[in-house]
């Protein structure tokens, strides 16, 4: 089991900031999960350009107020407390905070820790190092339990 909090990441390598954002990265590849899970603080007054071309990304809001903008559609949602939306398409957008905006981010491949956007908005893909082997980051479509999933992998590997 792994339990962490918050506060024992901020100031840490695991806290990991930029111009318009801190991403608190509470979940890791090197923990073996088979996605990343962070706690995000965008900076009210900001826009910030991302695209995830290598990752999807589901984000939750738990404070604060803002918008995505869906680049070129520009198509905007409001993002309050209680707002989910997911990059499924490696969406390209503009996330603007008009107050501090607290999201739960989880993102398959999982990040390795250090990533910053580049000048597109990318997070580069880290090629898998050969402990990430048996973590699984997607299941079958044909499994609808990931636990069964798993259980399944771990029979036929013994």
């Amino acid at each position: 089991m792994i339990v962490r909090r918050l506060k024992d990441i901020i100031d840490t390598s695991r806290d990991v900031k930029a111009k318009t954002w801190a991403s608190r990265r509470l979940l890791l590849r090197e923990d073996g999960m088979g996605f990343s899970m962070h706690h995000t603080v965008i900076y009210a007054g900001t826009q910030t350009h991302i695209w995830y071309q290598h990752h999807l990304e589901g984000v939750y809001c738990v404070e604060g107020v803002g918008s995505v903008e869906l680049i070129p559609s520009g198509e905007t949602f409001r993002i309050e407390p209680g707002t989910l939306y997911a990059l499924n398409k490696h969406d390209q957008h503009w996330l603007r905070a008009e107050t501090d905006l607290h999201l739960i981010c989880t993102f398959n491949p999982p990040l390795v820790g250090d990533e910053t956007h580049d000048e597109n908005g990318v997070y580069q893909l880290i090629p898998d190092q050969a402990a990430d082997a048996s973590v699984p980051t997607a299941v079958p479509a044909s499994v609808s339990n990931p636990a069964t999933a798993l259980a399944a992998k771990a029979t036929a590997e013994s």
